[in-house]
């Protein structure tokens, strides 16, 4: 009698042990859950190298985070242009004499889909002017890819292909907006390196990118072909007149 007496007052506490642990174990779910949603997952492409993609507008059409003054946007902008001025000429004085840059070069980007004329503006952005000369004269271009199409932006020129690859150099920031048909280098989160490769065309506006990215020159002639890139259509070569 006792043995079942036991069984019994044992059988009385099993239901109230099994619905404690099934509603602990909830709980702990539940905290879990509640920490994964605050945790930020990084996208597939976060390292790689890329303009960023148009900011979040409020109802005004005001990018969100800006603050409307006119007075000191103003002084902001000359104070950035002086700067800007500044950096240029020394860049253009470490430059040795057979390396200085003109102000401009034209130059044609031929792809799988015709050809895009553009003007490089040595004068705004020297030392990634030359770069991309030097690498257009080389031929590192060829037959390489435009790995990135959205419906803002071309980029291409990744030795990877991905949007990973290619070196390293020193962004140079000034006062050339970024408009329909801008050429700019592709950086990650540090604004003061960028890419030494990969290059962008935007296909619109893109005002958000000013002083943001090295903007080094402007389409002339091609938009069209510049719309009709798709992801995988290749870049057949760079020509640049002397």
């Amino acid at each position: 009698m006792e043995k079942y007496a036991t069984i019994g007052h044992m059988n009385r506490w099993a239901v109230p042990l099994v619905l404690i642990i099934i509603l602990v174990f909830g709980i702990l779910l539940f905290l879990n859950q509640g920490k994964a949603k605050d945790t930020p997952t990084l996208p597939d492409d976060a390292n790689t190298f890329k303009p960023i993609s148009p900011p979040a507008q409020n109802q005004q059409g005001q990018v969100q985070g800006q603050t409307a003054n006119p007075q000191q946007q103003a002084q902001q902008q000359q104070q950035a242009q002086q700067q800007a001025q500044q950096q240029q000429q020394i860049v253009q004085a470490t430059l040795a004499p057979d390396q200085q840059m003109k102000a401009s070069y034209s130059a044609v980007i031929k792809t799988s889909k015709g050809d895009i004329s553009v003007i490089l503006r040595g004068d705004a952005a020297p030392r990634t002017v030359k770069n991309f000369i030097d690498k257009a004269n080389s031929n590192f271009y060829k037959n390489l890819t435009w790995h990135r199409v959205e419906d803002w932006v071309i980029q291409g020129g990744d030795p990877q292909g991905d949007g990973s690859g290619g070196g390293s150099m020193q962004t140079e920031l000034n006062q050339l907006p970024f408009t329909a048909g801008s050429l700019g280098i592709a950086r990650k989160n540090d604004i003061r390196v960028s890419n030494d490769a990969q290059f962008f065309i935007t296909k619109k506006d893109a005002s958000w990118l000013n002083e943001q990215y090295t903007n080094f020159g402007q389409v002339t002639a091609g938009m069209d072909v510049v719309q009709s890139i798709t992801v995988g259509d290749k870049i057949l070569g760079i020509t640049v007149d002397k």
